[in-house]
């Protein structure tokens, strides 16, 4: 298993703690067969074999990046800790995160985590043992 921390700005420090978002509880993991994210009390699991692609992404405006957020766009997911730079997790099958009951399913992630191409380095690494893809 390999965890990836969230790049905490200092600013949003303490709004993201109110939120129940902190070091401890934000993080990405990539594990054999699965990929799971923790941002407070919000989660996000799935099997590597649905990771369909990654990228490096940033700088972000803020107020679109920091915290939990759902773009209205595309129903992609955003936990955010930080507007400097994160990754962007692609999904072939849309997961569920931010509503309970799992009723809205997202088609990517951005995670703004302090090792951006670790976690694609990682995610491609364990995706290439995953049978079958």
């Amino acid at each position: 298993m390999t965890r990836f921390a969230f790049g905490f700005d200092p600013a949003w420090r303490v709004p993201l703690l109110l939120l129940g978002v902190g070091p401890g509880r934000a993080f990405a993991e990539v594990r054999e067969g699965e990929f799971s994210v923790r941002f407070g009390p919000w989660s996000l699991r799935t099997p590597l074999s649905n990771v369909a692609g990654t990228s490096v992404t940033g700088p972000y405006a803020p107020w679109k990046a920091i915290g939990p957020r759902l773009s209205l766009a595309d129903r992609g997911v955003t936990f955010g800790t930080n507007a400097r730079r994160g990754v962007c997790v692609r999904f072939h099958i849309p997961v569920p995160a931010l509503a309970p009951g799992g009723f809205l399913a997202h088609p990517d992630a951005t995670l703004t985590v302090s090792d951006p191409e670790g976690l694609v380095e990682a995610l491609g690494r364990h995706a290439r043992r995953e049978p079958g893809t």
